[in-house]
């Protein structure tokens, strides 16, 4: 009778013979060596699973009693997404048993501008695990291409460079995103009429992708309303009130706008200095407090929460269980976006509380535009700023009386574990 192999080294040969590759390939894709692209880690996890290899425990262990050290490469601008974003990486960093974990926070000005020169910097830092949101894929292409060749594994979020090889990518439905504004805007508008897009650069792939999702639902289902040419404001504040001013010198001014960027309040602004607000109807992009007296006046009709924190989470706990269980994330997760009107405005509430809570717990401001940050151990920085905390339970209680009053209260569906709401 033939006897069932114990994991090990017949286990492996096995798996190397089924693919054809060598065992050192199929040794260091098992216990998270470097030196192996993540595609080809991924195809021996699965292989391995299919002949029901079984990593030995006591190598587990041994992999579990050492130091992981992640680089997190973000953006500045826009704060009011990518700090929420950051606040969720540290959540689940927080949550990591059994390891030491060390999150290096590298930050550039803005998506565009020094984030191919950080990365590039960066590629003799020999992290265990990369974390950024790509800009240009064209730019980031070659350089994710030569840190995973060498065994590092990079994990996109809020946008993705498809063709570099990275290891997976997490992020809003960019698409679906831009197929409900388009939706909320031809139920909004039933006459004939003009409608724009400003958005923040189209050769970022979330951005390119909310367009064509808009485009093709308004032709669709709203084919009464014209899309005038595409505004890009590259997220940069003054452009994006030039680019609102263009908008607003145009023949056949439009009905209704949609903001795909969460860079809105420039162009919100210049709109209300010109009185446009109240002859548009205007669907925007993710919830901060700024935003708010905006949707409780009526002012938008509309914002599409992105939903960064969860995104922030899920981005690492998919990392440190590849890094750490060989478990090889689905290649593309898309998370749906959330629909944010006047009316369940208060279900959002506590989002931004638990937002500044965070803050207020950890310490931690934003970094500077060219900042780095690094945190040993989950959690850093508690004492220096503990004298803040008094201002920061002030802003949340704030934003919570602001909104409470629309509707009575309702406890929101719980979060706690967003790996399930993700879409691949």
């Amino acid at each position: 009778m033939k006897k069932n192999h114990k994991p090990g080294t017949s286990g492996i040969k096995e798996i190397a013979r089924h693919l054809g590759v060598s065992i050192g390939t199929v040794d260091r894709a098992l216990h998270a060596r470097p030196g192996i692209s993540p595609r080809t880690r991924a195809r021996v996890l699965e292989a391995a699973e299919k002949l029901q290899y079984r990593p030995n425990v006591a190598a587990r262990t041994l992999k579990l009693n050492r130091r992981l050290r992640i680089g997190v490469h973000l953006p500045h601008q826009i704060t009011s997404f990518f700090d929420p974003l950051r606040e969720g990486i540290r959540e689940a960093a927080r949550g990591v048993v059994g390891v030491s974990l060390d999150l290096d926070f590298r930050t550039y000005p803005r998506i565009g501008k020094g984030d191919v020169a950080l990365l590039e910097a960066d590629l003799g830092r020999n992290y265990d695990g990369l974390i950024l949101t790509p800009g240009d894929p064209a730019k980031f292409d070659p350089l994710i291409r030569r840190l995973t060749e060498r065994g590092t594994p990079v994990m996109c979020v809020a946008s993705d460079a498809p063709r570099s090889g990275r290891l997976a990518s997490i992020a809003v439905d960019a698409a679906v995103s831009g197929a409900i504004a388009a939706e909320l805007l031809g139920r909004a508008l039933q006459k004939p009429a003009n409608v724009a897009v400003i958005t923040g650069d189209l050769s970022t792939q979330d951005h390119a992708e909310k367009v064509g999702g808009f485009a093709a639902t308004l032709a669709t289902i709203a084919p009464h309303l014209s899309l005038l040419p595409v505004f890009e404001t590259r997220d940069r504040p003054k452009d994006a009130r030039q680019q609102t001013l263009g908008l607003l010198r145009r023949k056949g001014r439009p009905a209704g706008l949609y903001i795909s960027t969460a860079n809105s309040l420039p162009v919100l602004r210049t709109l209300e200095e010109h009185k446009a607000l109240a002859n548009m109807e205007i669907v925007t992009t993710d919830l901060f407090p700024e935003l708010i007296p905006f949707l409780e006046t009526g002012r938008i009709l509309a914002t599409l929460y992105q939903r960064p924190a969860t995104q922030g989470r899920a981005v690492l706990e998919s990392l440190m269980r590849y890094l750490l269980d060989g478990v090889a994330p689905q290649p593309v997760t898309r998370i749906a976006p959330h629909i944010v009107l006047r009316s369940n405005l208060p279900l959002f509430a506590d989002r931004l509380n638990e937002r500044e809570s965070v803050r207020e717990i950890s310490g931690w401001e934003s970094p500077g535009r060219h900042g780095e940050e690094r945190e040993s151990g989950n959690v850093s920085g508690r004492q220096d700023r503990e004298s803040a905390a008094p201002a920061r339970r002030s802003r949340a209680a704030s934003i919570s009386s602001r909104v409470r009053p629309f509707v009575s209260r309702t406890k929101p569906a719980t979060d706690a574990n967003p790996m399930r709401q993700m879409i691949p």
